[in-house]
């Protein structure tokens, strides 16, 4: 049989029987005087078990080292192996699919944020909030709620997400507040009214146990590109809540759950 026949006999390419030469899986058979392969049963069957091992997943360094154990003793120990792989890669599409059924009836029914494949959780409170078109502050807003939903454990996730959907109400008017403050001075007086309203609206468990890092390092990662008097609005509204915890720790004698940031004045300014 020549490259082609053999090749066609056991279900491979001309162009993998060659891969198979060059790699040294597939003996170089005897060539005739014209200088074509001649290939004989022994080879078919070669290459048929060749294309048997890939099919199963084996890579070729595996196929060959199969293949140099003639009673076959690796094999059964590849195979095990492989099988504990497929069961892997089984369990990983299987949660996979769990996640993605929500997304796709979400999708279907038109109900996906712009920032999806979300969590269900974050896609839930994004719809609550609604995309607020021309809300600067909002499309900052929806930027970070999609990358803590990323980066954030599921337990925290869940947690998080719960927290704000008590927030989703005010939503409106708050961002409205925030947003008016983009060309005002920190010490604006509207500064302390935006900041006021948004702490009034926070839960104690969204500041409970905030590191140090997240008023001096990550929140200022987070809030870049926010004006001054944003920001002043946002660590003084953080602050406020602080202050708040401690007051009622205070008064039940519990601890409170701040981490010490350095500054007095519970604004973080």
């Amino acid at each position: 049989m020549r490259i082609g026949e053999i090749a066609a006999l056991v279900g491979v390419t001309p162009r993998a029987v060659r891969h198979y030469h060059q790699s040294g899986l597939l003996p170089e058979p005897e060539r005739r005087a014209n200088g074509y392969r001649e290939y004989g049963v022994r080879d078919a069957v070669l290459l048929a078990r060749i294309r048997r091992l890939t099919e199963l997943g084996l890579g070729l360094d595996e196929v060959r080292d199969v293949l140099a154990d003639d009673e076959g003793r690796e094999l059964v120990e590849v195979l095990e192996e492989l099988a504990e792989d497929l069961a892997r890669q089984e369990a990983v599409i299987r949660e996979r699919r769990e996640r993605l059924a929500p997304l796709l009836a979400e999708a279907r029914a038109g109900r996906l944020p712009a920032e999806g494949p979300v969590s269900p959780e974050l896609a839930a409170l994004l719809a609550g909030v609604g995309e607020l078109p021309g809300s600067p502050m909002a499309a900052k807003d929806r930027e970070i709620l999609a990358l803590l939903d990323t980066v954030v454990p599921d337990a925290e996730r869940a947690r998080l997400m719960e927290l704000m959907h008590g927030v989703v109400g005010s939503a409106r008017e708050l961002y409205a507040l925030l947003d008016a403050l983009v060309d005002v001075a920190p010490d604006d007086p509207r500064v302390e009214e935006a900041a006021r309203a948004l702490a009034a609206v926070l839960p104690d468990g969204m500041v409970t146990g905030l590191p140090e890092e997240f008023s001096d390092g990550l929140a200022d990662v987070f809030f870049a590109d926010l004006a001054p008097a944003q920001w002043a609005a946002l660590r003084r509204a953080i602050g406020l809540v602080w202050e708040r915890q401690d007051e009622r720790d205070a008064v039940s004698g519990g601890r409170g759950g701040r981490v010490d940031d350095g500054h007095t004045d519970g604004a973080g300014a």
